[in-house]
């Protein structure tokens, strides 16, 4: 796998030469524009908005709006002049608990994987952070960008997970929470009973894209048939969003899971859990 990056962590006076290399995958299904008379491929065009003229790419320049309607251009050397140090460094400023740092910042993970001369450190760091459960906070610029990022352990590897700024997040105060009534102490037991029952040993090849599939199947249909209509899916019951009565639904989902399915799952666990 090729590195996207390559570098070194630092610490105090410890350097730590590494590659970053991508740790997850994005698989989202392409579709093209099409006209619907002979299923020619639309592109896309680059128009002026003032007048409606498609622009070529050499008339093109970068334009900062500082004001409505009002640009400055950029050109390539004025981004040569923001002159930003360590280019090729994780610079860990800061150690922290990771229990501290609320989910909402991670953004993207990749591996780092060590490079000659630097597995020792490696594996001290990566030793360290596991058994105090802490994360080396830092900042690192990857293809002209600075980003805010965490150094994790992640079993064997040691993990960089890209992170957003502050500034990035729209405060929790813009997000309008109704207020309730007050729970009574049986729908929160019921709920507690719920979520006991509901638990289950993480294992992520439990979850999978269950649209993704549906709809590569559908694709696949319908190159069978030659691109013809296939038979309209009749639409189930949707389920309902305004919970009445709480106590009644926890109930019904309390009985929902008790069933002899989920009972056989529980029992096969707790069995392999003895074994």
């Amino acid at each position: 796998m090729r590195a996207i990056w390559k570098g070194s962590i630092t610490f105090g006076l410890v350097s730590i030469p590494v590659a970053l290399q991508n740790a997850s995958r994005t698989e989202e299904l392409k579709f093209r524009l099409l006209r619907q008379s002979d299923l020619s491929p639309v592109n896309y065009k680059r128009v002026a908005e003032i007048d409606g003229k498609e622009v070529p790419w050499e008339q093109i320049v970068k334009g900062y709006e500082y004001e409505k309607g009002k640009f400055v251009v950029l050109k390539d050397d004025d981004f040569k002049r923001v002159d930003l140090e360590a280019t090729d460094t994780i610079d860990i400023v800061d150690f922290v608990d990771l229990a501290e740092i609320n989910p909402v910042y991670f953004h993207r993970p990749y591996y780092l994987e060590p490079q000659k001369g630097g597995a020792g450190a490696y594996d001290l760091l990566r030793r360290v952070l596991a058994e105090t459960n802490k994360a080396g906070i830092s900042k690192v610029i990857i293809r002209t960008r600075q980003h805010l990022a965490a150094v994790k352990a992640n079993g064997d590897l040691l993990v960089l997970e890209l992170m957003r700024f502050a500034d990035e997040l729209v405060p929790t105060s813009a997000i309008s929470v109704p207020t309730e009534k007050k729970l009574g102490t049986r729908e929160i037991t019921m709920a507690r009973t719920l979520v006991d029952q509901m638990t289950e040993d993480w294992d992520p090849r439990r979850y999978t894209d269950d649209y993704r599939s549906a709809l590569m199947k559908l694709i696949d249909r319908k190159v069978k048939s030659g691109g013809k209509e296939l038979p309209t899916k009749e639409e189930g019951p949707k389920r309902t969003t305004n919970v009445i009565d709480l106590a009644a639904v926890l109930q019904q989902s309390l009985r929902d899971v008790s069933g002899p399915k989920t009972k056989g799952v529980k029992k096969s666990r707790k069995r392999a859990k003895a074994a």
